[in-house]
């Protein structure tokens, strides 16, 4: 029987981990230890652990003190279990006298810790009912000139009826605000924990892994050797500065008051988490009638009828302290977020996502942890395409293409506008050359491939990652056990039910005939706002065509001469204008739309609601970006015979260096001023209103006599539709990155900078400036995943065209192989592209232009010249070009789609050390259950007075 380890991880007050038996020589065998020893008093477990350590501390005299607790009595918070004495499992231990032999004097007498139960804080803060006992769990908000009384009393009595407690007191600033402070009693909780299938720790965690060889363990004590040689990690948080989050440590399952003391209650204040509390009492909100009828029911209405102005759980205190959170430790977990996250000196620091999560919920703390990893994932993503734009600067004036542009003085462009355009000297657009190589060189292809490569393995290894979190969280089975119907959804079906097939129990059903109804009109309202979007870049295509001849005969000479460049900047302004102008359209709109399908759930509300937002803003601001890309300068037709929008107006023509300059100016304009406005509007609007609400209050208050429910009324509430916002631009961004990467390598870098910013001031503005919001669960980033997959793939798609149609690669490669000196040498170089210029550009008899003059100009196209057979035809070496650009584009998708594909199927999206820890806390819950049921079976016997006997299999 092969051997294992048997491991205890103990997590110390200040944060420290301790394992025992880390040395190779620390092992149990299967067959011996680990079935435990029947015989000794007070062990009935099969699996008890505690009998084979007592025979390892018979011969390591030195861990006795660490295992005594181990062959202790279960000492439960009901003090039923007395037959269990796995404490290693229940957790019931001691776990003071573990730190007092394990940790050393100097660590101790430093520890920061957070005072989880300090109830003499909690009154001066303001976080209790008069009495000084009840905490308080949430708040209600109204105006008591508001003549909805009787909405309000009847949903108070019906909430006193449901278990809660309520308590009201009048605003300190304001005597017409009154607020309502909520209490949730214990057995209130019990009740609804086990209604809504909470999960609470039940024992703690052991895990057994394979027994290593020898070498391993060398290796090893080797790297850890150097491990503590090398300093710190100044980007890792100091865990001496964090509480034991001990329900992390533990194994969880669905609360029930029936096997009660099966679970972790060592305090009935703590046991239940703040974050649960309020959860709790938010649901029992969400589901309280007001008035008789079904529809009349949830808070939600009720503040939208104006009975209440705001409903809220408080902050746990002031985030801000007078005394130095090194000496004197933190005040409460949102005076410990402030200092150790959200302050703009910790930008370089990980997130501490326990404690996010512990504070705001899981929902919240899934958004960070997928804004962190992405910004992580963000550094070699930037370094390559820093890379490559420094490859470009290094090569610039090495470029064979660029030369000949710079050296054409004696060769005329054609007027590009009818009126006010005269010829221009090729040399005129050396500096437009120049960086537009900066963007279109050898290295362009590759990072393309690279980008599509990496958007693959953030996102498979963020699977894991979330796994991850999902497991240390508690998450695994939640979508499936806790979420309920909305209650507008219940309202509405109310008549029409059906038994839910997988719970069997009746609910209310939306009918096929009208969910089909429902949705095609939303689809419509999406088809017309499309549509409206794309009539609004029509509109600044219509723009840029009229102002064009305007600013090629401008007095100032500088707008004169860069004409074209005066055109693109001015219109891509006023497409941001736009873009912003519509996007407060499109929100009202998408909310509209989607209240209209009425879905099942809140997250098929948001999931609904969030692509409807992407889809608009996708559009706004990515449409003037395609048109740019693939149809400026495409079908202007040539000299002599060009086409016209309206008969009257003539089509842009791209800059003699290319339209890929134009592409870059777009992107880098709206990427840029769209994070500062989004900044801005995140930030500086709250902190506005902040002070203007501290300004009104200071006039005749001081702010000590101000309670926290009534500060944290003057917070400006978290948006209406939850996270979706941060997620929408984090996800726009994303595209940004990824879509046309290949036109602008810096996109990465520069949303690098902007998520280091990003990650702080979300952080700042969730402590500081916005009441706290609901804790939320969720198990995933939601529809965003799937968003963040279609665009990878969309990526892909857009690159191919952008290097195959917008930039000039291949051209110049079948130029370079085909037509150019090196085409019968088998060469590669820039010396190959010598006379590639002189190669793409057309003449065109300067006579037929009817401006009195004589010669050729030149324009950019592969026609026929005017003395051929067939003049302006398209050439030949046009059509190997255009078979050229097909080819690249499939062998280009199917090349990367296969390596991502690939890639996908390497990566596991559950770790195998989790997947098997998974199973093992499915089987001990299951165990749990039936230790539950012979209990109840060994109280009937002794009842019914028959002799019990049981011996475990």
């Amino acid at each position: 029987m092969s051997a294992v380890k048997f491991e205890l991880d103990y997590l110390s007050p200040e944060g420290f981990r301790y394992e025992h038996a880390s040395s190779p020589d620390f092992t149990i065998n299967c067959l011996n230890e680990l079935s435990g020893d029947s015989s000794q008093p007070g062990l009935q477990h099969s699996s008890s652990v505690p009998a084979g350590l007592q025979k390892l501390c018979s011969s390591n005299p030195g861990l006795e003190k660490s295992v005594w607790v181990a062959k202790g009595k279960y000492n439960g918070a009901l003090g039923k279990d007395k037959d269990y004495t796995d404490e290693s499992e229940h957790a019931n231990y001691d776990r003071s006298r573990l730190i007092k032999d394990f940790v050393p004097k100097s660590n101790s007498e430093h520890k920061t810790r957070l005072p989880k139960n300090d109830m003499n804080y909690i009154a001066s803060s303001g976080l209790l009912f008069k009495d000084g006992k009840k905490r308080i769990d949430y708040i209600l908000v109204y105006r008591k000139s508001n003549i909805q009384y009787d909405k309000r009393n009847t949903f108070e009595k019906n909430l006193r009826a449901e278990g809660l407690m309520l308590e009201k007191e009048p605003a300190v600033a304001n005597p017409d605000i009154m607020f309502i402070k909520i209490h949730i009693p214990w057995d209130t909780l019990c009740k609804y924990a086990e209604r809504l299938n909470i999960r609470m720790p039940f024992r703690k965690k052991c895990y057994y892994t394979d027994r290593r060889n020898k070498s391993m363990g060398r290796v090893q004590k080797y790297f850890r050797r150097i491990k503590k040689w090398m300093s710190q990690n100044p980007m890792v948080l100091d865990k001496s500065a964090f509480p034991d989050l001990e329900e992390s440590d533990c194994y969880t399952g669905p609360f029930s008051r029936a096997r009660i003391h099966h679970f972790i209650i060592n305090n009935k204040d703590t046991f239940f988490s703040n974050a649960t509390r309020s959860r709790i009492v938010y649901h029992m909100l969400q589901h309280t009638k007001y008035e008789n009828g079904i529809s009349k029911v949830g808070i939600c209405k009720l503040i939208n009828n104006g009975s209440y102005i705001a409903a809220f759980p408080p902050h746990e205190g002031a985030y801000k302290s007078s005394q130095p959170i090194k000496t004197h430790g933190p005040q409460n977990n949102r005076h410990l977020l402030y200092e150790r996250w959200a302050r703009w000196g910790m930008w370089y620091k990980h997130q501490p996502l326990d404690l996010i999560r512990l504070y705001f919920g899981e929902k919240i703390g899934l958004y960070f942890a997928w804004l962190g990893w992405y910004t992580g994932m963000l550094i070699p993503a930037a370094f390559v395409g820093l890379c490559v734009f420094f490859y470009g600067i290094l090569t610039m004036n090495a470029s064979q293409v660029s030369q000949e542009i710079c050296k054409a003085t004696e060769v005329f462009m054609c007027p590009l506008c009818d009126k006010n355009c005269s010829l221009q000297r090729l040399n005129e657009s050396c500096i437009y050359a120049k960086v537009t190589y900066l963007f279109d060189n050898g290295g362009t292809v590759f990072f393309a491939i690279f980008m599509a490569i990496w958007a693959t393995v953030f996102l498979e290894f963020w699977k894991r990652r979330r796994s991850t979190l999902t497991y240390t969280w508690d998450l695994i089975e939640w979508e499936e056990e806790e979420e309920t119907l909305r209650p507008q959804f219940e309202a509405k079906y109310y008549k029409m039910e059906r038994v839910n097939p997988i719970s069997g129990k009746p609910e209310p059903h939306q009918p096929s005939s009208d969910k089909v109804t429902r949705l095609l009109v939303s689809i419509s309202g999406i088809f017309f706002m499309i549509s409206l979007v794309i009539t609004a870049v029509f509109a600044v295509v219509v723009y840029r065509l009229v102002v064009m001849e305007q600013f090629a005969s401008f007095k100032w000479n500088f707008i004169k001469q860069h004409w074209q460049f005066a055109t693109s900047a001015a219109a891509v302004c006023i497409n941001f204008v736009i873009i912003m102008a519509l996007n407060l359209a499109y929100e009202k709109i998408a909310y509209l739309l989607t209240n209209l399908e009425y879905p099942r759930t809140e997250s098929e509300w948001e999931n609904s609601f969030a692509l409807k937002m992407f889809l608009f803003q996708f559009v706004n601001l990515n449409s003037s970006i395609f048109y740019i890309a693939f149809f400026l300068g495409r079908f202007v037709g040539h000299p002599g015979k060009y086409n016209k929008l309206f008969n009257r107006w003539r089509l842009e023509e791209c800059h003699p260096s290319g339209c890929l300059i134009d592409l870059c100016l777009q992107m880098g304009v709206i990427m840029f001023l769209k994070q500062i406005w989004n900044n801005f509007m995140e930030l500086g609007y709250p902190l506005i209103q902040n002070w203007w609400s501290r300004h009104k209050i200071k006039r005749g208050v001081q702010d000590a006599s101000i309670p926290q429910w009534e500060n944290d009324w003057n917070l400006q509430p978290m948006n209406i539709h939850g996270l979706m916002d941060e997620y929408l631009e984090m996800v726009l961004q994303f595209g940004f990155t990824t879509i046309f990467v290949a036109a602008f390598p810096l996109a990465p870098l520069l949303a690098l900078l902007n998520n280091i910013i990003e990650i702080r001031l979300d952080a700042y503005k969730f402590v500081t400036q916005w009441r706290r919001p609901l804790p939320a669960r969720a198990t995933d980033i939601g529809i965003w995943y799937g968003i963040l997959e279609g665009i990878g793939i969309l990526a892909v798609i857009t690159n191919a065209f952008v290097i195959a149609i917008t930039s000039d690669y291949i051209p110049r490669f079948v130029y370079e192989y085909k037509y150019g000196p090196c085409a019968n040498h088998f060469e590669y170089g820039e010396s190959c592209l010598t006379g590639y210029v002189n190669n793409s550009l057309s003449f065109f008899d300067l006579s037929e232009l009817g401006m009195g003059k004589s010669g050729y100009c030149r324009y950019r196209d592969y026609r026929g010249p005017p003395w051929s057979s067939k003049p302006y035809e398209f050439t030949l070496q046009y059509w190997h070009i255009l078979a050229a650009r097909l080819a690249f584009i499939i062998v280009f998708e199917h090349l990367v789609f296969g390596i991502k594909s690939f890639i996908a199927y390497l990566i596991p999206d559950v770790p195998k050390n989790l997947y098997d820890r998974i199973r093992r806390e499915k089987y001990l819950v299951q165990e749990m259950m039936y230790e539950a049921e012979l209990e109840h079976l060994q109280q009937q016997r002794r009842k019914s007075g028959h002799p019990v006997h049981h011996e475990w299999p």
